[in-house]
């Protein structure tokens, strides 16, 4: 497929640069197995999800990754983290008039400074070299909420909790995972009541995400790496759930890519490490049954993931009809509900095997 193939014409209007007053207020748009869209309100995965099915949500937790400095000349900067290293060292996106070179240093508020260590294609890495803290401390300490370019404003104070799932746990995110900001506690609690089982993996989401696909043949693109976790516990919950016949729904991409990309043998296995995978149509699946999902840019890749997901044509007509009718897009928007197309789905087998790799 081209890259053309996954563009559409969307209304700057459209897209949501404020969060609803309440988290699951926002629309529903549900596309089934037969590829029939239909409205409502998110509450309705109440009825979509059956009891004993598996939500599996990415817990990761958004860390304040922008910071505003100048170099030793004077120059100002902005620096968007990538991804947190260990306690020194962080990669970054840097943007500047002038790229800085291995050996300069950078500056910030609060007498920061960190170190050009280094390139390594668009990101930068960079090392803070003070022994009062960690180079996560210090994010934390001068950052500013990472909102979406698209939005085209700065955080206020209200971005502090909605730009964050309710159930955030594990620092280094840069982007949320943002089919899981329609999550609250409330809703949470009455899906529990529906005993529903519930999962958690963490996928930390790199600043990568928002980098456009640069070629028009999809399988030339090569996707940024990105950091992510499945234990045991919930590999087992997933093989318990295939044994008893009940699906493995997916909250968000991210959660998505990280339990396709722990099945690549065809049976889940527990997993931390790095992954590229790049899902796009004719991806066979081996895990997810069912994404709760929003909707995505133009032309990204996960546009293409939604599509390999749930058909192509089913996918771009559902995008279609939600423009047509005003759906709110992208990070604060509202949200899709997709079940996996029957001629892509596959079932790994339910029998034990050897548990490799780690156990987080």
């Amino acid at each position: 497929m081209q890259l053309s193939d996954f563009n559409f014409k969307l209304p700057p209007e459209l897209i949501a640069k404020y969060p609803l007053a309440t988290r699951s207020a926002s629309r529903l748009l549900s596309l089934g197995q037969d590829g029939v869209a239909q409205s409502g309100q998110f509450t309705d995965i109440l009825d979509l999800i059956e009891p004993g099915d598996l939500l599996v949500f990415n817990d990761t937790k958004v860390i304040p990754a922008r910071l505003f400095g100048q170099k030793t000349t004077g120059g100002k900067l902005e620096l968007l983290v990538e991804r947190v290293l260990d306690d020194q060292r962080i990669l970054a996106q840097v943007h500047v008039s002038k790229p800085p070179r291995a050996g300069d240093k950078l500056l910030f508020p609060k007498n920061i400074e960190l170190e050009v260590l280094g390139r390594e294609q668009q990101f930068f890495e960079l090392r803070y070299n003070g022994n009062d803290q960690t180079v996560l401390e210090v994010i934390e300490a001068i950052g500013q909420i990472p909102l979406p370019p698209y939005m085209h404003r700065a955080p206020d104070a209200s971005d502090i909790e909605r730009y964050q799932t309710v159930y955030a746990a594990h620092k280094g995110s840069v982007a949320a995972p943002t089919a899981g900001l329609h999550f609250d506690e409330n809703l949470l609690a009455r899906l529990r009541e529906k005993e529903v089982d519930m999962a958690y993996l963490t996928l930390h989401i790199g600043a990568g995400t928002f980098l456009p696909v640069r070629v028009a043949e999809l399988h030339q693109h090569k996707m940024h790496a990105e950091y992510f976790e499945v234990s045991a516990t919930v590999c087992e919950k997933i093989k318990a759930a295939k044994a008893r016949g009940k699906r493995v729904i997916a909250v968000g991409t991210t959660s998505l890519r990280a339990l396709e990309s722990a099945s690549q043998q065809g049976m889940i296995e527990p997993f931390c490490g790095e992954t590229s995978i790049f899902i796009y149509p004719g991806y066979t699946f081996k895990c997810v049954d069912a994404l709760i999902t929003n909707f995505h840019l133009p032309n990204t890749t996960l546009l293409m993931l939604v599509c390999a997901f749930a058909g192509y044509e089913p996918v771009m007509q559902a995008y279609r009809y939600a423009v047509a009718n005003q759906y709110r897009f992208f990070s604060y928007g509202d949200a899709m509900w997709v079940e996996c197309r029957a001629e892509t789905a596959y079932n790994p087998p339910t029998s034990s095997s050897p548990i490799k790799g780690c156990d987080p």
